[in-house]
């Protein structure tokens, strides 16, 4: 791996470590970070009352470059990982098997020297 592609590798996962400490700030509980399944990988889990919510975060060099826009194709993918992780209700902890939850996809842009700003239900799928 190159130098510029671990670096970009690094601040991304500080970003979600970053993302992840201001959600639980904010009253939210992280179920799993980097959550994968055959469908894609959700950047962060969490839960806060009924509602389980997928959480994209996107890290840039300002705030302002954070608000490009996440693709179609990506929303989809996030989507489908989402069901799957809906599917395997048991194996995730903290999401109760039995009850029905309200599903949210939301989205954390973090930059340096800047608050992270949270969008709740950035997107509908």
């Amino acid at each position: 791996m190159s130098e510029k592609r671990l670096a970009a590798y690094k601040f991304g996962i500080a970003a979600e470590h970053i993302a992840a400490l201001y959600l639980r700030c904010k009253g939210y509980r992280i179920l799993a970070s980097r959550y994968r399944n055959h469908a894609g990988e959700i950047d962060l889990l969490a839960k806060k009352g009924r509602t389980f919510i997928a959480v994209e975060v996107k890290a840039r060099r300002t705030l302002k470059d954070c608000e490009e826009t996440i693709p179609p194709w990506k929303r989809q993918k996030i989507a489908r990982a989402m069901e799957g992780a809906l599917a395997s209700r048991g194996k995730i902890a903290g999401l109760d098997a039995t009850k029905d939850h309200n599903v949210r996809f939301d989205v954390v842009w973090v930059a340096p020297w800047a608050w992270p700003r949270h969008i709740a239900d950035a997107w509908r799928i």
